[in-house]
């Protein structure tokens, strides 16, 4: 029988709480240095330049289309067979968690990004630089700024879809949500009431994220409704 108390006790315990905490973390970070990477790759692949553009697209090729939790193993457990340098004491699973995660996010975030970049008319572009703007003023004052307005929703939906994959770093033992419901689970062998909380954990976080969205998006609009 699924016993409520017990259910809110789960949802209320301090290791539940901490592992929130962690992958909310994980998430954030893996994001912000995404963003920033992704916006060079993205612009790399719509470069004039033959070579940076190959370059951009077999990175975005590899990490599309390598599982995520194939490029988790391969981190955490193929970079010490390769190097010595990831046997310290530094390497640890969040660290091993955000690099994985981070290398297919950028792949994502770049092809985003290259799209709401194209989708600047370049003749504001030209207008600009007819102006004496530098090109990193350009992209910094004109290109930058329209293009995150329009990809605004599909970067926010990204960013949920990321914060659902953290969970795949449970097989690296990092203790983020899922893996201390599984922690707890492996104690008591009361599924439904620790899954029920952990699932209450994600939807409160995911919904935060969706009015965070909504109140970004009415921001960016304004000029345009």
């Amino acid at each position: 029988m699924f016993e409520l108390d017990l259910f809110l006790q789960a949802i209320f315990s301090a290791p539940l709480f901490k592992g929130a905490l962690l992958t909310i973390g994980l998430s954030l970070c893996v994001m912000a240095v995404s963003l920033v990477l992704g916006m060079g790759l993205g612009s790399m692949a719509g470069s004039p330049r033959r070579s940076a553009r190959w370059l951009a697209t077999l990175y975005v090729w590899l990490f599309r289309g390598a599982p995520a939790l194939l490029v988790l193993l391969f981190v955490w457990n193929g970079l010490p067979q390769i190097s010595e340098i990831f046997r310290a004491g530094w390497f640890t699973p969040f660290f091993a968690a955000f690099l994985a995660l981070s290398l297919i996010q950028i792949a994502y975030l770049a092809e985003i990004l290259r799209s709401a970049f194209a989708a600047v008319g370049h003749g504001q572009r030209e207008g600009a630089a007819a102006l004496g703007m530098h090109r990193w003023q350009i992209f910094l004052v004109i290109t930058m700024p329209q293009a995150l307005r329009i990809a605004v929703p599909s970067l926010m939906n990204e960013f949920i879809s990321l914060l659902k994959t953290t969970s795949l770093a449970t097989v690296i033992s990092l203790k983020e949500l899922m893996t201390v419901s599984q922690f707890a689970i492996a104690t008591s062998f009361r599924f439904l009431e620790w899954y029920g909380a952990a699932l209450v954990y994600y939807l409160v976080i995911v919904s935060v994220l969706t009015l965070a969205q909504n109140r970004i998006e009415y921001v960016l609009s304004r000029g345009y409704r």
